[in-house]
């Protein structure tokens, strides 16, 4: 299995170093190839725009990015950092994305990498989203640190369920570019923990990443499940765990119940 692990973190000896670390060690020992995407190491450059562009636009007069990534696409006139990337993605069958929560999403670096890499034409397109996306039949998942303890991130904490906050990645990113998506991988607050426990959050990743053919994926509404308006269909209950479908007499608390969040137990 080939396994690309893009790395976010601007300290080499940091905890989420560590993580990656672990990945490496654990997959590598499986048999697997991996190879690292480590961006600040790289010096990646977060902003999309023209200059990710090369040779003749769609339209010179005009930035409508969509147009001009399709544009690439098509051509292979993307500039040589984001192509590489985009090989990475296109050879991997498992992508790994390590990174600390920052304001309760990844680093801007890291959505910057998204932005650019997971282009319209490459990641998706018309009628090519979701359960039919690009990405469909590769796997991915989050391994995450946290600046606070567990307890803040369950349904009644002051941060909000882990998964809710993940939603926009898990479901926005990933299963919308067509990706199985793992249950993720969390440490919490590592640099505020004792050595002997981070020892135990290593010890867990390597666990969680040595079973990671048997992980039950996110659950992700197929498409037939909503209706034209995309919305979904009078009687389906939602078991997303973010969803809930008033038209299925389903409520927020009702469809809570319809799921067990990730407590740090589990993730």
């Amino acid at each position: 299995m080939n396994v690309l692990i893009v790395f976010a973190h601007p300290e080499s000896q940091s905890f989420s170093s560590a993580l990656k670390n672990t990945a490496i060690r654990t997959l590598t020992a499986a048999g697997h190839h991996v190879q690292v995407s480590d961006l600040y190491a790289m010096n990646w450059q977060a902003a999309l725009g023209p200059d990710d562009f090369t040779g003749t636009r769609a339209n010179p007069d005009y930035l409508d990015l969509s147009a001009e990534q399709e544009h690439a696409a098509a051509n292979l006139s993307y500039t040589q950092a984001v192509l590489q990337e985009q090989h990475k993605v296109a050879r991997a069958d498992l992508v790994l994305f390590q990174f600390p929560i920052w304001w309760f999403s990844m680093p801007a670096i890291l959505k910057g990498w998204v932005d650019r890499v997971f282009a319209r034409g490459f990641a998706y397109s018309s009628g090519k989203k979701y359960e039919s996306g690009h990405f469909k039949g590769k796997r991915a998942m989050l391994c995450l640190t946290t600046g606070t303890a567990s307890t803040l991130y369950e349904p009644n904490g002051i941060d909000g369920d882990l998964h809710h906050i993940l939603w926009p990645i898990h479901n926005g990113i990933l299963a919308y570019t067509g990706f199985t998506v793992l249950p993720p991988y969390a440490a919490w607050m590592p640099a505020r923990v004792t050595a002997e426990e981070r020892g135990v959050y290593l010890e867990g990743y390597a666990a969680h990443l040595g079973n990671w053919d048997s992980l039950e994926p996110l659950y992700f509404h197929p498409w037939q499940d909503y209706d034209e308006t995309q919305r979904l269909k009078p009687g389906v209950v939602a078991r997303s765990g973010v969803q809930w479908n008033p038209r299925a007499e389903q409520s927020r608390e009702d469809a809570a119940q319809q799921f067990t969040p990730l407590h740090d137990e589990e993730a």
